[in-house]
């Protein structure tokens, strides 16, 4: 019998991991920057410049209708 309490208690303890971890991953982590454009669905992204290794600056409304693809990397 204190096999089956154990197995009981491990698995109550591993759903309530299981179901934290999924309330604490939906959950809004700090809030959106006032200053920072807010970005509609089908609305045209907002005019940016980036400066290139070459130290050359491209802006996105120069490119405009061409295809852009942006691919941000981070690493820590």
């Amino acid at each position: 019998m204190p096999q089956l309490k154990g197995r009981i208690y491990m698995r109550q303890m591993f759903c309530t991991l299981v179901v934290a971890g999924l309330v604490w991953g939906a959950v809004p982590v700090g809030r959106a920057d006032a200053r920072s454009p807010q970005v509609a669905v089908e609305k045209p992204a907002p005019d940016f410049t980036l400066t290139l290794l070459s130290g050359e600056k491209v802006r996105l409304a120069d490119l405009r209708g061409k295809v852009v693809l942006l691919n941000f990397w981070a690493s820590w």
